[in-house]
């Protein structure tokens, strides 16, 4: 599988300065909260980011968090971040791997795997693997807590071009999205332009990157989890609550373990 965060993953944490991870953590406590059949103290993150949501989870709900990630330059800022705050390895550690090969030698209270990482599996092989990981790192009653771009939704709206724009001290970044539809595999690639303005230097830099993201259904999701030893116990608009429809690109399922 490629990373596809390459040259992305420098500007990640300006591009989504506007995300709203408070309100993201308290959404993922409260799932837990609802559907936990036992004390929960532990969680493994696939897909980690620069560790904001493991971080907060660690420091808002007590949990003992391992993050793993495919970009070393993300994992390098989750770092940074925990030694800014004061944060022992022992409690929240972040490590190299593939979310659909990665595999430590324990077990989990919960797996998550948010920001749409199931998405970028793209292929029966890869979600197979993505949702066996899961399967494997936990015990009986675990619940697997993800999200993905909803297909009825997708096919409905379609995607569109869309333009951010974001500035900090050092840079400005501008983010061109140009998205092309490929129907027969379930798959949207998602063509970022991205020009990032250095204010000291003056020199502008142009830079393209192709994430590939695969839409899902809920039959074909139940049909992954039971394969893998889950039953679905919810789906829903994430952070909404509501019933997913096609209006709903992003939709939250949690799964418990059999």
């Amino acid at each position: 599988m490629k990373n596809n965060f390459g040259h992305y993953s420098r500007y990640y944490d300006l591009l989504y300065a506007d995300k709203d991870y408070a309100s993201e953590t308290a959404y993922i406590q409260s799932l837990i909260q609802v559907h936990a059949r036992q004390p929960v103290a532990s969680l493994l993150e696939l897909g980690c980011g620069t560790g904001i949501h493991a971080l907060r989870l660690e420091a808002e709900a007590g949990l003992q968090v391992c993050g793993v990630d495919l970009s070393e330059t993300m994992l390098e800022g989750a770092r940074m971040r925990a030694a800014a705050m004061g944060v022992p390895e022992d409690r929240v550690s972040f490590q190299l791997g593939n979310a659909c090969t990665f595999r430590i030698a324990r077990k989990f209270d919960v797996v998550a795997s948010l920001f749409h990482v199931v998405s970028y599996q793209t292929t029966e092989e890869r979600l197979n693997a993505q949702f066996e990981t899961a399967a494997t790192h936990l015990g009986r009653d675990g619940l697997f807590i993800f999200d993905f771009w909803y297909g009825p939704a997708v096919l409905s709206q379609g995607p569109s071009v869309r333009a951010k724009r974001l500035s900090d001290e050092r840079i400005a970044v501008t983010r061109l999205a140009e998205p092309v539809i490929r129907d027969t595999e379930n798959v949207v690639d998602v063509n970022y332009d991205l020009f990032v303005l250095d204010r000291v230097t003056g020199v502008t830099t142009e830079l393209r990157e192709t994430h590939e993201m695969r839409y899902l259904f809920l039959p074909e999701v139940d049909r992954l989890l039971a394969s893998h030893g889950f039953v679905r116990e919810r789906a829903e608009e994430w952070m909404t609550g509501k019933s997913p429809s096609r209006d709903t690109w992003g939709v939250c399922v949690v799964a418990r373990k059999q």
